[in-house]
């Protein structure tokens, strides 16, 4: 198996205001995705501004607005919404029930490209973990991780008696369950894997793979660096979620894994660098 290898982090972004942007065709899952970006973004968000910005009524916006606040993702105040406290970044449970059915497709039509055996990279987050759940390993398969959530599907596969061989990561655990910080980064920097599943938590043409957590992007580095070839996973409300910290330029990448095809300038920016874009299919 080819690809880029010793990839590392080369620029670092500022995080700007940015529209939600058209969103009248998305589905639920996808419109609160892009709330709580906005939210991130912003500091608080007003429901006149979500139906403008999402083109949906603003009854539709409320009960959005109510759904993630019963999740924990924000806390609802007069005329919108505000981060929810102490921590804006809501948890695993509560992303993985953003965009559900479209982390599914995407999780099939990732596993389906990558190796039963030998090594496997899985980096943190809710659609990359959907990866590993359509993922029937067979015995010969090292997987390594810094994702808890990634590390208990492997375990519950064949409890007792998983064929695959999995590898923790130390380190300090983010609220999307992730280990990150010095101890990660050290045990990665040891490695060498056939494939890395990798998601972010923002896609831009010029920023590239963003997070809002600097630990995250310094492990995300090391992971790159480690890996000959790099599936990226992310649905398409990540071209309109830019985070605070570049950890990866698209070149980076040799396969995005999709729900929906990129916006226009980002399908030339992925042509231009050479990532092969597939999207995946319904049902």
């Amino acid at each position: 198996m080819t690809g880029r290898a010793g990839r590392t982090d080369r620029a670092r972004h500022t995080e700007r205001r940015a529209p939600v942007g058209g969103g009248g065709g998305l589905l639920a899952g996808q419109r609160r995705a892009l709330i709580l970006a906005a939210l991130r973004g912003r500091g608080g968000v007003r429901v006149g501004e979500l139906t403008a910005e999402l083109g949906v009524s603003e009854m539709t916006v409320r009960r959005d607005l109510d759904v993630l606040a019963r999740q924990g993702a924000l806390r609802k105040v007069h005329g919108g919404a505000v981060p929810a406290e102490p921590a804006v970044e809501p948890g695993f449970r509560e992303k993985a029930a953003l965009g559900a059915a479209e982390k599914r497709r995407i999780g099939r039509a990732a596993a389906a490209l990558l190796p039963r055996a030998g090594a496997v990279a899985f980096g943190g987050g809710t659609t990359v973990c959907a990866v590993a759940r359509e993922l029937s390993p067979v015995p010969g398969l090292t997987v390594v991780t810094n994702s808890l959530p990634v590390a208990e599907v492997f375990h519950r596969l064949d409890a007792g008696a998983s064929p695959a061989e999995v590898v923790l990561t130390g380190g300090v655990r983010t609220p999307s369950d992730a280990l990150v910080g010095p101890v990660a980064d050290a045990a990665l920097a040891a490695f060498h894997v056939d494939v890395l599943v990798l998601g972010a938590h923002g896609l831009g043409v010029a920023s590239g793979l963003t997070t809002p957590n600097l630990a995250e992007a310094a492990t995300n580095a090391r992971l790159l660096a480690a890996a000959r070839r790099v599936v990226l996973v992310a649905d398409a409300t990540k071209w309109r979620a830019d985070r605070l910290r570049t950890f990866a330029r698209l070149d980076a990448v040799d396969v995005l894994v999709t729900d929906a095809a990129p916006p226009a300038a980002a399908g030339t920016a992925l042509r231009s660098a050479g990532v092969e874009v597939r999207v995946a299919p319904p049902g």
